[in-house]
């Protein structure tokens, strides 16, 4: 799975450098689709139940699941872009969230917190282990900085499917879930808002928003499991 990961790696690297004020999330998806095709990948979300787009394009208090459209992106906003690809018959998953030109403090600590928190859940993706281990970090780590977690929406295992089992919360008690075993591939994924966790979906049937209207941020990882630690597959070394 090394490959399709570094794909996406390469691909979210690309689009960060273009993500600059008056810039549109349509435009991102045309430089998204010019360079999977370059690796001679398959864009993972798109036609997958019905999305139309190889992005998911997610701006400010929009969750998940944001379909790109012509509005240009403003200094002071954040982005989520969600990318994944199909390549030899297996799967990559990865997101960031990107600051617009300069942004607020309050905005730069929550994107902050968030990538500490999916770090956080990485370090527990350890053999012998047990799924909730990865949940309660991240929880913990998002709580303690006062923010939520959501819980409509979760990282799931990777490898020949998008979405494979177990699913896997950004909440939960630790010491609980399936035991963790080497060969295993997660998709974690913490998506973390400044109000409540409560979420909302437009009548697009896809984008989730918060439902008090706050800020959101999300940000993923595919990890395998091995017997010498958590290694981060869709993160370029």
């Amino acid at each position: 799975m090394k490959t399709p990961c570094r794909i996406v790696a390469e691909v979210l690297q690309q689009l960060r450098e273009l993500v600059v004020p008056g810039v549109t999330t349509l435009e991102l998806e045309s430089a998204a689709l010019v360079a999977t095709k370059k690796h001679k990948a398959i864009p993972a979300f798109k036609g997958y139940a019905g999305y139309p787009y190889a992005l998911c394009c997610s701006p400010n208090n929009w969750v998940i699941h944001g379909m790109p459209n012509a509005t240009p992106l403003k200094e002071g906003d954040v982005l989520s872009v969600d990318f994944g690809v199909l390549y030899d018959e297996f799967y990559g998953d990865a997101a960031v969230t990107l600051p617009v030109g300069k942004i607020n403090d309050k905005a730069q600590a929550l994107l902050t917190a968030t990538e500490e928190s999916l770090y956080c859940g990485i370090d527990q993706a350890v053999v012998g282990g047990r799924l909730y281990d990865i949940s309660h970090a991240v929880q913990r780590h998002v709580e303690s900085r006062g923010y939520s977690v959501v819980r409509d929406y979760v990282g799931h295992g990777i490898g020949k499917r998008l979405h494979e089992d177990p699913q896997v919360p950004n909440y939960g008690i630790a010491g609980r879930g399936v035991a963790l075993k080497a060969g295993m591939v997660l998709a974690i994924e913490p998506m973390v808002n400044c109000g409540g966790y409560d979420v909302k979906v437009l009548e697009d049937g896809w984008t989730a928003v918060t439902a008090d209207g706050s800020l959101s941020a999300h940000f993923e990882h595919t990890v395998a499991l091995t017997d010498h630690g958590p290694e981060i597959l869709t993160r370029l070394v």
